[in-house]
């Protein structure tokens, strides 16, 4: 019979070290397994509400184009944008007490100038021409003297 002696306390064997280190490694192994499936979940469910987004933004883009296949839709914008009125009908502006036109009220707009667009081989011909000139001589505001008289 073999006897235990008093004051020895448990001893840490190579048997319990080796089980440790596999319960330390399947630990880690699984939390970067666990932490790329918490974020793909993450990225699944803002890829969820981004597509109920673009339902709703679709099913809102079908229903304008379904008005604008209205002939009656066409009418009551062109009267509100340009100010239309069918004939036979009378049209009202709303005066306020400061002589403004009150509501919406269509403007036409002046004309577009014409703008004339410059290549680019022409603003680098210019740019070269530009850089061979001589500089012009300026002027100094202030006297160099008179800067030096006050020091």
């Amino acid at each position: 019979m073999a006897t235990v002696s008093a004051g020895t306390g448990p001893q840490l064997t190579t048997r319990a070290i080796v089980l440790l280190s596999v319960v330390l490694l399947l630990i880690a192994s699984y939390t970067s397994t666990l932490h790329a499936w918490w974020e793909q979940r993450a990225d699944i469910q803002g890829t969820k509400a981004e597509i109920v987004m673009r339902k709703q933004q679709i099913a809102g883009l079908e229903d304008q184009k379904d008005r604008w296949n209205d002939p009656a839709y066409i009418k009551q914008q062109a009267k509100e944008r340009f100010g239309w009125v069918i004939p036979g009908e009378v049209g009202y502006r709303v005066i306020g007490s400061d002589g403004t036109v009150k509501g919406n009220v269509p403007t036409l707009d002046a004309p577009p100038t014409a703008t004339t667009k410059t290549e680019w081989y022409d603003k680098l011909w210019g740019s070269v021409k530009e850089s061979g000139k001589t500089p012009k001589a300026v002027k100094p505001t202030t006297d160099p003297d008179k800067v030096l008289k006050k020091k």
